[in-house]
């Protein structure tokens, strides 16, 4: 089945999110509203049966967008659709409805779980408040057998410190399933894991992709899981996208100066004892989200940068492998590359 052919679950179309800032003694006598740029026009589709990785630096936005596709966040502007119905929920019998067909994974499953309850307490919970109740004991043992928590009764009266890092991460996925979504968001949902046990959480994540149909959204700093484990990736920088497209080829062909600087930092055997030149390395911090630079908000840091990128944002600009694109002056008809 080709990607034209998958089912549409979840789009957002120009989602964009600016928190304000506080206001100090000094701004008392300003008329101007500070506000952090967040998330600014993000487009992105989360179709059944595929992984969608998004991939950045910490301070990206990536969470952000995640909880806003959550409707956790009320967005600025932007538009969030779900069978191709533009939806907004604020709370209620509409959030729950809406959470019932979209469900969050978060990052410390620790947090995300109440210690004072136990695995039986946050799994019977998700199963009532969506409900699907029925015969409770054994949809308890359904959702940690999907999970690959076996058997059950071992786990089901155990507290969340009473279990380790992978399993709580695997009972917050079995809760987030109670509620037998169509999409989940997965907001880093090993980063704090140990590398040990990262990659057998991924291959659930993945399991369940195939025989649930599920459209999932990967978040993650680590591009090099994002290629093993997702079939479409993106590529944020200070809150805007900046190249899409197969993970294979985004992963192996990078085509924007920041997903080449991603990749060049992620540790690869086969590069051991390769440096990268000076000139060829991007320097300096990511921006200020309060007065983001202008033009590309990368251009600071490229070694690339034309005049042209510190005035105009460039757009999205398809690139000869069907489906990739870069949001990058250099691949503008006639640019220098």
């Amino acid at each position: 089945m080709t990607v034209t052919e998958t089912e549409v679950v979840l789009e957002a179309e120009g989602l964009t999110k600016h928190f304000p800032v506080r206001r100090g003694v000094r701004d008392l006598l300003s008329r101007e509203h500070k506000v952090v740029h967040a998330v600014d026009d993000i487009k992105l589709t989360l179709r059944r049966g595929r992984v969608t990785a998004l991939v950045g630096e910490s301070g990206s936005g990536k969470s952000t967008v995640a909880r806003l596709m959550a409707q956790l966040y009320g967005r600025t502007a932007g538009e969030i659709r779900l069978h191709g119905e533009s939806i907004t929920v604020r709370g209620g019998r509409k959030f729950r409805a809406y959470a019932r067909r979209v469900q969050m994974i978060f990052q410390d499953p620790f947090a995300s779980l109440n210690p004072t309850h136990t695995v039986r307490y946050h799994l019977t919970r998700a199963l009532k408040i969506h409900g699907r109740a029925g015969d409770l004991e054994q949809n308890l043992r359904n959702l940690l057998d999907q999970v690959q928590l076996t058997p059950p009764e071992r786990y089901l009266d155990k507290f969340p410190h009473e279990l380790s890092g992978g399993q709580r991460q695997r009972v917050s996925i079995a809760r987030a399933l109670g509620a037998d979504p169509e999409a989940l968001l997965a907001d880093e949902p090993v980063s704090m894991l140990d590398v040990s046990i990262r990659l057998g959480v991924l291959n659930l994540l993945r399991d369940l992709k195939e025989r649930l149909n599920l459209a999932i959204l990967y978040i993650t700093h680590d591009i090099a899981s994002a290629r093993y484990f997702a079939d479409e990736t993106l590529v944020m920088y200070a809150g805007r996208l900046v190249e899409g497209g197969d993970s294979e080829t985004v992963t192996q062909n990078p085509a924007h100066p920041y997903t080449q600087l991603l990749i060049d930092s992620a540790p690869d055997p086969d590069r051991l004892g390769e440096l990268s030149r000076p000139e060829d390395q991007a320097g300096g911090e990511p921006p200020s989200l309060i007065a983001p630079p202008t033009g590309c908000r990368f251009h600071p840091r490229c070694v690339h940068a034309m005049p042209k990128c510190s005035t105009d944002l460039p757009p999205r600009f398809e690139l000869p492998v069907q489906g990739h694109w870069a949001a990058c002056w250099l691949y503008e008809e006639g640019a220098a590359k």
